[in-house]
């Protein structure tokens, strides 16, 4: 029996599904394998680490392995897809096809029906395909100029917030935390006053404010309440341009879009404006309330791959 695997690179983890023809046998998690940020060695590791430990939980070898398919954050650009396949070929004999995290994340939505995907994980990004087979994208620019309403967008949001709350605050010392967001930011970097987190903040190289999107979810802060609906209505923003290009006013019948990444998943704020922005901007969309696993459009891709050859 032919058996395959999945597996989505990101930011924060990996995560690698094996398969047989029809199921999904077994699923590990590793570290983070985005080469642009972690670096290879990094990427190494976490891809190799989830393969071992998802074989052994499959009870498979690794030469039992027909197809595999990784799907990546930046993955897609040929020579960041050249780095991937030779890492996995150090463990794996059979081929790997490389492709971008919005594809595994529209196949594990849509299989290869029309729809749009909005990712929000440590970066974001929106993704669609019409039934024409026509595609568009928006946002996913890169942190420094893009990625509205990822977790890196929250995290530097959130500082940017207590700072001028702070400023604000005039008659308070700068070094005094005031206010539940604030200390939970300061907390996770640990920083001990708000001075330390603004130069945190503006350290170079630049801070991992993904890191910080925990803190902020999990905080009922007013501070961190409006930064996480604000992220919500940028993600809806985004996907409108993606429902706009391909979606035509005059074409009759829903338009179906789906969501995925861990700041829908943890952050029911966010989750709850982004549905009420994006039905308000765009009326005909149909939105699926569950949150998708793009591990299992790899797995989809491989299986396809497969039979295809």
């Amino acid at each position: 029996m032919p058996y395959y695997l999945g597996i989505d690179g990101g930011g924060t983890k990996t995560t690698c599904a094996v398969g047989d023809d029809s199921r999904i046998l077994a699923t590990a998690t590793a570290g983070p394998s985005n080469i642009v940020r972690g670096g290879e060695a990094r990427a190494r590791e976490s891809l190799q680490q989830s393969v071992h430990q998802a074989c052994a939980a499959a009870g498979i070898a690794l030469g039992q392995v027909a197809r595999t398919c990784v799907g990546g954050s930046g993955a897609a650009r040929p020579e960041l897809g050249e780095v991937v396949r030779r890492i996995l070929g150090e463990v794996l004999p059979t081929p790997v096809a490389v492709v971008g995290d919005m594809e595994i994340a529209l196949e594990a939505a849509f299989d290869s029906c029309p729809g749009v995907i909005v990712i929000a994980g440590t970066g974001s990004i929106a993704y669609g395909r019409n039934a024409q087979g026509n595609t568009a994208r928006a946002g996913g620019w890169g942190f420094a100029v893009s990625d509205e309403g990822s977790a890196h967008w929250i995290g530097r949001a959130a500082v940017s917030a207590v700072l001028r709350a702070s400023d604000q605050a005039y008659r308070a010392p700068e070094n005094i935390l005031c206010g539940g967001l604030a200390n939970a930011l300061c907390k996770a970097w640990g920083a001990t006053s708000l001075a330390d987190l603004a130069r945190a903040a503006n350290s170079i190289p630049p801070p991992d404010f993904a890191a910080l999107f925990p803190a902020v979810a999990a905080s009922d802060d007013v501070l961190a309440v409006q930064v996480l609906r604000s992220a919500g209505r940028e993600l809806a923003q985004t996907a409108t341009i993606v429902v706009s290009r391909l979606f035509p006013k005059d074409e009759a019948g829903p338009v179906p879009v789906a969501m995925t990444g861990g700041v829908f998943r943890h952050a029911a704020v966010t989750r709850e404006d982004f549905y009420n922005e994006l039905r308000r901007l765009e009326p005909r969309v149909g939105i699926n309330p569950s949150i998708v696993e793009p591990v299992e459009g790899a797995l989809r891709l491989a299986r396809k791959a497969a039979a295809a050859r």
